[in-house]
């Protein structure tokens, strides 16, 4: 049926676990990862919402990646939190129903936005990065993931991703709500283009915007994500 109106039968049998042989990351839908485990896997802390077999989760310790990213982590909230996963079996993944997409690096470099990473295998290096010119009143929004090496990560997007070139002649400017990923090769720089206090309060991105220059690219989605928190 069209209309979304099933047997039971017919409905199990839509909906049902499939094992794509797609390898480690597989997508079941394209808002739902299925992580076939054997080893270790890291997602985004909350990011898990079933799995079988034995498994088991353990988030980041704030100490583990040493005392600057102690800071980071305590004024970014949790965005940018990870959860180890160890064990064997199934591990479904999923973020508000947003849009996955698989990506594969080979001896490559990507920095995410702490929102929109979902999964990555233990192969790639990762850092916790603060964007520049940082204050307290930003919850999280302009903090990022770097990752790099070889492997599979897990991003998430609102709708369908636009990746735009990036060029020395061709500065890209974006919405830092809106921004998903850059090439690691690329830094933004953090820029106002209006008085600071009409940011205040108003959770808006286009008091602040992000400037890339280099070669490079980056992606964005056709929807803003408010991480911005107006002091009280």
């Amino acid at each position: 049926m069209s209309d979304n109106r099933y047997s039971l039968q017919a409905f199990l049998e839509k909906t049902k676990d499939r094992d794509l042989n797609q390898g480690l990351f597989e997508l079941e839908s394209e808002r739902m990862l299925d992580i076939n485990l054997n080893g270790e896997v890291w997602i985004k802390m909350g990011a898990m919402v079933a799995y079988t077999g034995q498994v088991k989760f353990e988030r980041e310790g704030v100490l583990s990646r040493g005392v600057g990213n102690l800071l980071k982590k305590a004024m970014s909230g949790e965005g940018t939190s990870l959860t180890k996963v160890t064990g064997q079996g199934s591990v479904f993944c999923a973020d508000a129903g947003k849009k996955i997409t698989i990506l594969q690096l080979d001896n490559e470099a990507v920095s995410v936005n702490g929102n929109d990473l979902l999964a990555f295998e233990m192969s790639l290096n990762y850092n916790i990065r603060m964007m520049k010119k940082m204050t307290a009143m930003l919850a999280g929004g302009l903090f990022n993931i770097r990752l790099e090496g070889t492997g599979m990560v897990a991003v998430t997007t609102h709708y369908d991703p636009l990746t735009l070139p990036v060029s020395p002649s061709n500065p890209v400017i974006t919405d830092p709500n809106a921004t998903v990923l850059w090439s690691g090769n690329i830094e933004p720089e953090l820029k106002t283009d209006v008085q600071w206090k009409t940011f205040l309060g108003r959770g808006s991105g286009e008091s602040l915007q992000l400037r890339f220059q280099g070669n490079g690219f980056v992606v964005v989605q056709p929807y803003e994500e408010v991480y911005f928190q107006s002091g009280s």
